[in-house]
Formats: C-alpha cells, sequence, structure tokens
C-alpha cells in the first residue's frame, strides 16, 4: 500500500532528480538534457557570413543537421568569386599560388581537415571527406589535392583574373623574407578598418550551428593571408585554434592573425571557459586578452575575433580591434549582423 511515508518519499526523490538534471543543463556537465525542444540557429564571422548562413538555415529550418548546414554555408564564400579571402577568388600567397584551408567539426567531436590545398574550390567539403573516409584528422599540400581527386572533387584554376592583377601590384613592391605578416604592413594607420586581420584585411569565415535535436557543429574555411609565404598556415584548419566543438558545452570559432590564435589555442580556450560558467561573451573577452597580456605592442597592430555559442543557443563574440562583425540567421530573422565588441 503506498502510504504517506512513500509518498514523501518518492516526492522528495523526484524533486532531486530534478534539481540535479537542471544543474547539469546549466553547467553544461554530461548527461545533461533540455526540457524543451532546441530552436536552431547559425552563426558565422563577417558581414558577407549572412549568405553563407541563408545557406545553411534552409537545411536546419527543414529539422536537418547542424553539420549538413555548416557545410552548405562554407561553400557559398568559397564559390564567391568577390570574395578574395575564401576560396575560388582568393588572394594568392606571394608565389601566385592560392591555397586554401578549412576544418569541419561535428557533435561527436569527429573532425576533418585540409591544408595548403590547391585547385579545389570547397576544401570545407574535403574536409569533411578526411573526416569520414579517412582513420587521419588532417590532409596537406598535394596529399590532400590527391585525396580529394580520388573522391570526385574537380580540378580548378582558382587565381581569378582580379586576384591575379592585385598579386602583381603588390610585387611592385613586395619584399620576398620570411617576416611574419609583412604582407599586411602597409596598412593606411588613418584607417583602422584595414588592420591586419579586420573587416576589409581578414582571412576566414567560421560558421557555427545548433540543430533542432540541441547538437551543435562548425567549420572554417580560408584562403589564408594574403601574399603570405608560400605554405603558410594559420589558425583557420587547426582543431582547438580556429574552431572548436564540444558538444556538452558550445562551439566557438576565430578571425584575423591566426598566429596568435594558435599561439593562445584560441577556440579550445573559449568552450573551456564557457564550460567553467562564462557566457559567450565573456568567454570571447577572456581569450582576446589573454592575446593583449602576452603581446601588447604586437595587439595595437593586428586584429582577433572570437564567436562563441551554447547548448542554449546564447551567442556573443569579443574582438581586438574595433570592425569585426558576425552574422546571425535563426526562424525570427536570417539577415542579422551584429557589431562584435572590441577592446580598442
Amino acid at each position: 500500500m503506498f502510504n504517506r511515508r512513500k509518498f514523501i518519499k518518492a516526492s522528495a526523490l523526484s524533486a532531486g532528480a530534478l534539481a540535479l538534471n537542471q544543474n547539469a543543463v546549466a553547467t553544461g556537465l554530461p548527461g545533461a538534457m533540455l526540457s524543451a525542444p532546441a530552436k536552431p540557429i547559425i552563426i558565422s564571422t563577417w558581414d558577407f557570413g549572412v549568405a553563407a548562413n541563408k545557406a545553411g538555415w534552409a537545411i536546419l529550418s527543414k529539422g536537418g543537421r547542424a553539420l549538413d548546414a555548416v557545410e552548405q554555408a562554407g561553400w557559398v564564400p568559397e564559390a564567391d568569386v568577390k570574395n578574395q579571402t575564401v576560396g575560388y577568388g582568393g588572394l594568392p600567397d606571394r608565389d601566385g599560388k592560392v591555397t586554401l584551408d578549412a576544418c569541419i567539426m561535428d557533435e561527436q567531436g569527429n573532425c576533418g581537415a585540409v591544408l595548403a590545398l590547391e585547385h579545389i574550390k570547397h576544401p570545407i567539403s574535403v574536409a569533411r571527406k578526411v573526416m569520414e573516409k579517412t582513420p587521419h584528422v588532417m590532409l596537406a599540400g598535394a596529399g590532400a589535392l590527391q585525396f580529394a581527386l580520388e573522391n570526385g572533387f574537380v580540378k580548378e584554376n582558382l587565381l581569378t583574373p582580379e586576384s591575379e592583377k592585385a598579386w602583381k601590384e603588390w610585387l611592385k613592391t613586395a619584399e620576398y623574407a620570411p617576416v611574419m605578416n609583412i604582407e599586411n604592413k602597409q596598412y593606411d594607420k588613418a584607417s583602422p578598418q584595414k588592420l591586419p586581420g579586420n573587416q576589409y584585411n581578414h582571412d576566414t569565415i567560421g560558421i557555427l550551428a545548433l540543430d533542432a535535436k540541441g547538437n551543435i557543429s562548425g567549420g572554417c574555411t580560408t584562403s589564408g593571408m594574403a601574399y603570405k609565404l608560400h605554405g603558410r598556415i594559420g589558425d583557420s584548419p587547426i582543431i582547438g585554434a580556429g574552431l572548436y566543438v564540444d558538444n556538452e558545452v558550445g562551439g566557438a570559432t576565430s578571425t584575423g592573425v591566426g598566429e596568435e590564435v594558435v599561439r593562445n589555442v584560441g577556440s579550445f580556450l573559449v568552450v573551456e571557459l564557457m564550460r567553467q560558467g562564462y557566457s559567450p561573451e565573456a568567454a570571447c573577452k577572456e581569450a582576446v586578452m589573454r592575446i593583449i597580456k602576452k603581446k601588447p605592442e604586437t595587439a595595437k597592430n593586428i586584429q582577433v575575433g572570437f564567436l562563441a555559442i551554447n547548448k542554449k543557443g546564447e551567442y556573443g563574440a569579443y574582438a581586438i580591434q574595433k570592425g569585426f562583425s558576425f552574422a546571425v540567421c535563426d526562424e525570427k530573422k536570417q539577415d542579422l549582423i551584429i557589431p562584435g565588441k572590441s577592446y580598442y
């Protein structure tokens, strides 16, 4: 017989279990359950993220997987001939070669990347093939190209007439020397928007998506710094630097001068800070402050920005300099552009 004492005991156990689960959700602990279905959202770096997000939203809005949304979003800037920082039409290295980097990461922690890939328009999709069809995480250079061709990708000339013309103009005054970021030291100091890594002088799109099942995936794709040394790799294809996803907590991506992001394992740091209870914006800010603290003089003349999302669908960003922006797409609005907060 279910007496009063058993009823009180059962009620107490139920209340305790509910409190424990709510605490798990709040802290992002393993086993946390969302009490309501997740609302899909996709966010990406820079203003041109609007068009990318819309492509991803076509998948998310129909209940599709975050990983598929991220890949399709990446295709948009990769194929945009007017975008000289990502994919086809990207500015070449100082040898005149267009080399692309990309990575992708799913909700299960699977990841793939390609580095210094030539002649393939959609490196984010090659990165996904590396993730799904090989035991490896990264393929580079000629090996990455060989793998892409073996998997049906088409070899193309990615150097457009516009980018070739810009490169030849740069060669008139360029000094071929292995000096870090020499390609970016000719900016007009009266135009802070042209700082290395800033809105008119950057090299990446980072994408993060949360689907209706509450799963997060991310991607990052780039043609790298303009007129870089041949073979230079920034943060974009490096898991933990340019991108990191932990499905218990959230995801983060970065943009700007990748060398400083790599030195601080920036995106991993942002996610771990969110695990500790930081909001996405606060986590991004703390990662930026680590860079500034280590190299205060360097930080005055470069741009690095972080973008993050947590399991609740909350997002935030922070950058060293003004000029960083990010795009947000959800059921309410598909073309939102938000200026990122900054230290300077």
